[in-house]
């Protein structure tokens, strides 16, 4: 489950221009109750001992982040170290990383308390992808695709992509569908790799491949803790080099908890990428961003408000000619 993120409190008018820097931590080590906080927790007592320890108003800890390329308000760090909120949307995972390396704690600390208290006894999982998860599951997309004896680029160059993505009445994503123009660039090219990572706890065995028009479904694979699924579309003709072919696929999910992102990952530049995210009535958003990204573990830059369409309920973005790296949206509820 997702934890909304509350909106951040404005920053001043002005800031100094040399942040003070942080206390330094006695020479001998970590302090023995900052110790004990970080091997016991709770993630918030542990952050709020931190905070203390390094004798940062939260307003310097907020502009530390900012020059980390990571924001984060000072209401949403306050909710933090009150345990009135837990970091769980990536962007958040990133800022617990960079406080990490701020209060001098050491590596994981911050982050293995938060995954303690998500080993929940009905196995729930939060929506939001932290990097190492990224990771992860990039290497388990690439042994997924070598087993179909697939190389990376499939011998097709995207010409247009258009995607749109369905958000149910309970936040969750029951799924997407993509119109997609491909030309190859080598003979005998008969197939195309569609790729769905589906969100935290979803169930990819259980989700269906459609081939909705000029393709056949063929062979699926799917690794059960990455969400991760890769499914043969097969065109009824061999393309020559040069050669274009037009094809619709989708798949339909619904398995996961509520979703806050949508993204996609391009391995190669190509040409134009539409992105449109629906969102049932009953759970209309209040705020969505466009983003994007160089890699997973580069900040979200680029980031644009979009304005929902009061009568599709919906927002998208337009990219005219993708660039590699990740392009998405991200929404909040409150």
């Amino acid at each position: 489950m997702t934890l909304p993120t509350p909106a951040p409190t404005p920053a001043p008018t002005s800031l100094p221009t040399s942040p003070t820097p942080p206390t330094k931590l006695p020479a001998d080590g970590i302090p023995a109750d900052l110790a004990s906080a970080l091997r016991a927790g709770p993630f918030h007592v542990a952050l709020r001992a931190a905070i203390a320890a390094r004798r940062l108003p939260l307003q310097r800890v907020r502009h530390h982040l900012a020059r980390h390329g990571v924001s984060v308000g000072v209401t949403s760090l306050s909710y933090w170290q009150q345990g009135a909120r837990r970091p769980q949307r990536a962007e958040s995972l990133r800022a617990v990383r960079a406080l990490e390396e701020i209060l001098e704690l050491p590596e994981e600390s911050l982050i293995r308390l938060l995954a303690q208290a998500d080993e929940r006894p009905d196995g729930e999982r939060p929506a939001a992808r932290s990097y190492r998860s990224l990771v992860e599951a990039s290497d388990i997309l690439q042994s997924l695709i070598a087993e179909l004896g697939s190389p990376l680029d499939g011998g097709l160059h995207t010409i247009g992509h258009h995607e749109r993505v369905r958000i149910g009445a309970h936040r969750e994503l029951l799924g997407r569908d993509s119109e997609h123009i491909v030309r190859a660039h080598r003979d005998g090219v008969d197939r195309y790799i569609a790729i769905h990572h589906g969100d935290p706890g979803c169930t990819p065995e259980r989700t269906a491949v459609l081939a909705l028009e000029n393709c056949r479904t063929g062979r699926v694979r799917w690794h059960h803790s990455t969400g991760v699924l890769v499914a043969e579309l097969l065109f009824d003709t061999r393309l020559r080099a040069g050669e274009t072919h037009m094809f619709r696929y989708g798949f339909e999910d619904g398995t996961a908890g509520a979703s806050s992102e949508y993204f996609r990952g391009f391995s190669f530049a190509g040409g134009q990428y539409a992105l449109q995210v629906r969102f049932a009535e009953e759970a209309l958003p209040v705020r969505c961003q466009r983003f994007t990204q160089h890699s997973a573990a580069a900040p979200r830059v680029g980031r644009q408000e979009l304005t929902l369409s009061g009568s599709h309920r919906s927002v998208h973005l337009v990219e005219p000619q993708v660039r590699a790296g990740i392009v998405g949206i991200e929404w909040g509820w409150e």
